[in-house]
């Protein structure tokens, strides 16, 4: 079976059999479509929650508002019905602690609101979740059954 890696500010997508994977999603967030009537699979590492905030932002799989409308173009160009979409979403952990109140360090948290809003206003129901913590996670989306695989350092490995 087809490994494919997504790297940082980065997005892929396969139709079964394949798996997507991504490593270390620490403030990042790793965002899975899946659509199970066509076996299309999407993934995207999202590093800051909008690319309205950035000068230089022609990186759209970097942000959570034009990676997700991108990984969904993608998607459905090779198949995918916007309609049978699912999503899954892992990561978004605040890797360091702030004595600091400001919410602009909070890069984890913002990215998981972010891209939950994003996936709301696209309609694209979020079926399950493993977010926040302190802890960086790997994930591995199966094209096959949509299952997503959670390995972290210390907490476990999960299929969410």
């Amino acid at each position: 079976m087809e490994v494919v890696k997504v790297g940082m500010a980065d997005l892929k997508v396969i139709k079964a059999p394949g798996i997507l994977t991504t490593l270390g999603l620490g403030s990042c967030v790793g965002i899975t479509l899946y659509d199970k009537r066509s076996k299309v699979a999407g993934l995207a590492h999202i590093m800051l929650p909008s690319s309205k905030e950035i000068k230089n932002n022609s990186n759209k799989a970097k942000f959570a508002d034009t990676g997700i409308e991108l990984l969904l173009e993608k998607m459905i160009s090779i198949g995918a019905d916007r309609f049978f979409l699912v999503a899954k979403i892992a990561g978004g952990s605040q890797m360091f602690s702030f004595n600091s109140k400001s919410n602009i360090l909070k890069i984890g948290e913002r990215n998981t609101i972010a891209t939950k809003e994003k996936l709301k206003e696209l309609k694209i129901p979020i079926v399950s979740e493993d977010t926040g913590g302190n802890y960086g996670r790997t994930i591995e989306l199966n094209a096959e059954d949509g299952s997503l695989l959670v390995k972290t350092i210390g907490h476990g490995i999960k299929n969410i």
